[in-house]
């Protein structure tokens, strides 16, 4: 691995700890519903494990784990937005805030698109 993959990787490590811990901030100030405590739960679980499933695809021992994990990356991150879409709020800046975690979890589904992509046409080139 290059250097600048290095940084790369260690860029979307950051950003999918940055997601989880910006995901928990915007709940603790959630109205305290049934429905927000229990969505909130899903929520914090799938933010979580966007970065956590991350750097284990970063540690695999295989490129079939890798590319397992990366899945399991884009899919937490899609369960994340759904979550996001399922919370309800009172102020606008909370809603500011839903809106800016459910954008950047669709950002989130989009490079691990990418990743998935790139890794399949490595393994399958075209000729």
């Amino acid at each position: 691995m290059n250097k600048s993959e290095n940084h790369k990787q260690y860029d979307l490590e950051d950003r999918t700890l940055r997601f989880a811990k910006n995901t928990r901030e915007f709940l603790k100030r959630l109205p305290r519903s049934l429905s927000n405590i229990e969505d909130a739960k899903q929520l914090v679980r799938s933010s979580g494990s966007v970065g956590a499933n991350y750097i284990e695809a970063n540690d695999s021992l295989s490129k079939k784990d890798f590319v397992m994990r990366i899945k399991i990356c884009k899919k937490e991150a899609k369960e994340s937005k759904y979550w996001l879409s399922l919370i309800s709020v009172d102020d606008d800046l909370a809603k500011k805030t839903k809106d800016a975690l459910a954008q950047e979890a669709t950002e989130l589904m989009c490079i691990f698109g990418a990743i998935l992509k790139k890794t399949d046409n490595e393994k399958n080139p075209k000729h």
